[in-house]
């Protein structure tokens, strides 16, 4: 009775319990000053600083949770989300988990396209997600056996369902393809498979209720969230440059809105400070050093607000 009456005074926050979401769910919850203690028996973490539980849960069963519960935001995979068919806002990518969902087949087997898959047994985890495909290849064929005019019965592809071990499907005689999530590929190779079509891209996402219970600390939480991932992925440049090439650095560095552009003693020049990301940031230098900046420092960004 005591845990249900500190839940109604707090905002829930689903997370993936296990799985490849996990362990950076945790490193952004300690990003955005979420401190908590879980015990390894408990799915449910109460906030030490802030009015929050976290409710760990499986990836697949978190949309439920926020679209038709009491939970009012939670991380999960885009995929998840689809799959569920859910009504959540999607509030930003996380830009981690990053993987597809893909059609496989046996590497030596006789099908290389995903229409002749239509009529054959398709094993998933997915199958709202592969329904969907196939029932589109189901009536582009049918329509096309129309126009032919060769009467034929439509066929209907048998999805079937199992919650794990999907790529031992084909081996073990229990279907003719798999759908399933591919990160590395490492796994799908190692079971003899291939992927031959990808159905959905995916990635973490923070998703949120319609109707949440603190929707103000909802949007504080959010706010943290989409700091840190902000400085994860971009580092602050800061350059001088001749005031009459300010046009061309703009355009090398125009920041995630503008850059800042400050004046100095000497009037023929201008500092700039801006926002650039990481993967991009030794061609950015190089390009601005053709153009003339000097004295071109580069700053990792601990936290941020954006």
């Amino acid at each position: 009775m005591d845990l249900v009456n500190h839940l109604n005074d707090r905002l829930l926050f689903a997370v993936p319990k296990k799985g490849r979401l996990y362990q950076q769910c945790l490193e952004l919850l300690k990003g955005a000053d979420i401190h908590f203690n879980r015990s390894n028996r408990l799915d449910i973490a109460l906030c030490t600083n802030l009015p929050i539980a976290l409710v760990f849960l499986p990836a697949a069963d978190i949309p439920r949770f926020v679209g038709e519960g009491r939970v009012s935001l939670g991380i999960t995979g885009q995929d998840q989300v689809a799959e569920s068919d859910i009504n959540v806002r999607e509030i930003v990518d996380l830009g981690f988990g990053s993987c597809k969902l893909q059609i496989e087949v046996p590497e030596n087997g006789e099908f290389s396209d995903a229409r002749q898959l239509i009529g054959k047994s398709i094993v998933t985890s997915f199958t709202n997600l592969t329904q969907q495909y196939f029932r589109k290849l189901e009536t582009e064929a049918a329509i096309g056996e129309a126009v032919n005019g060769d009467g034929k019965k439509p066929l209907k592809t048998v999805i079937k369902y199992v919650g794990g071990s999907v790529e031992a499907a084909c081996a073990l005689g229990i279907a003719d393809a798999v759908v399933d999530l591919v990160e590395s590929g490492e796994t799908m190779r190692a079971a003899g498979l291939m992927a031959i079509e990808t159905i959905f891209e995916t990635s973490a996402v923070l998703i949120a209720s319609q109707h949440p219970t603190h929707p103000d600390l909802l949007e504080i939480i959010a706010s943290r969230i989409k700091g840190v991932i902000a400085a994860g992925k971009y580092v602050l440049c800061n350059y001088n440059c001749p005031r009459e090439k300010l046009d061309v650095v703009i355009n090398i560095t125009p920041g995630r809105r503008a850059p800042t552009v400050s004046p100095l003693e000497d009037e023929d020049w201008v500092g700039v400070s801006s926002m650039v990301e990481k993967k991009r940031i030794a061609e950015v230098m190089d390009k601005l050093r053709a153009t003339g900046a000097e004295d071109i420092l580069v700053f990792n960004i601990a936290n941020s607000r954006v």
